[in-house]
């Protein structure tokens, strides 16, 4: 219950700053006009479709969801936090705000993609939904514990994406890969290996949040 009041916090400042959900809507935008104009009128093949897909899911990613405990310390309310709630708490309930950034996100872009370009065509839509369920689980909860690593650090900026980037390489590649199979209609049988890493991924990713917060939020 604690995780709730938490992220309604976060959500009611979202809503009066916006900043998060600017950064976001800025990014995508600038990001998928840059692919159109860059292609012009050439048909690109499907794997390089999923690839720019995850490029810009990763890149909006980097420009929303690194604020999550820097709004914190920026404001000087970590110290409350710490007195008033568990590290368990904290984390879930920044998971959770988080995690609604990211399906929301995505849930545009997908859809912006499958407008703006005639390549982006889900055949297995079952594959397709849980791919995207397991990546976005996944990028939400590594986004939040890495922005917890860097939120006492100088040049928080620079360092989100650069500390990001090698964590969620294995989900984006691999996500890229499942989603090129939902393109072209590969059944979930033949996707089982790339499902089982992500799944996998999650898992260790979660835990290993869960594990090391305590250390990370009172150091």
């Amino acid at each position: 219950m604690k995780s709730y009041y938490l992220f309604s916090k976060d959500y009611h400042s979202e809503i009066r700053t916006r900043y998060a959900i600017n950064s976001l809507i800025m990014f995508i935008i600038v990001a998928v006009s840059v692919i159109l104009f860059s292609i012009g009128n050439e048909r690109i093949p499907g794997n390089l479709t999923a690839g720019l897909y995850w490029v810009v899911i990763f890149f909006s990613a980097m420009s929303g969801l690194g604020r999550a405990f820097i709004s914190e310390e920026e404001r000087g309310t970590s110290m409350t936090l710490q007195l008033i709630a568990s590290p368990s708490t904290v984390l879930s309930g920044k998971i959770i705000f988080n995690m609604i950034l990211v399906f929301a996100m995505n849930i545009v872009i997908t859809f912006i993609y499958s407008i703006l370009f005639e390549e982006f065509v889900i055949h297995n839509h079952i594959l397709f939904i849980i791919n995207f369920i397991l990546g976005n689980f996944g990028l939400a909860v590594s986004a939040t514990i890495i922005a917890a690593i860097i939120a006492k650090a100088g040049s928080k900026g620079t360092l989100y994406p650069v500390l990001s980037f090698p964590i969620l390489l294995p989900l984006i590649l691999t996500s890229a890969k499942l989603t090129l199979f939902s393109i072209d209609g590969t059944a979930i049988n033949d996707a089982v290996f790339e499902l089982a890493i992500v799944a996998c991924y999650d898992v260790i990713m979660i835990s290993a949040s869960y594990m090391l917060f305590d250390f990370i939020w009172k150091d």
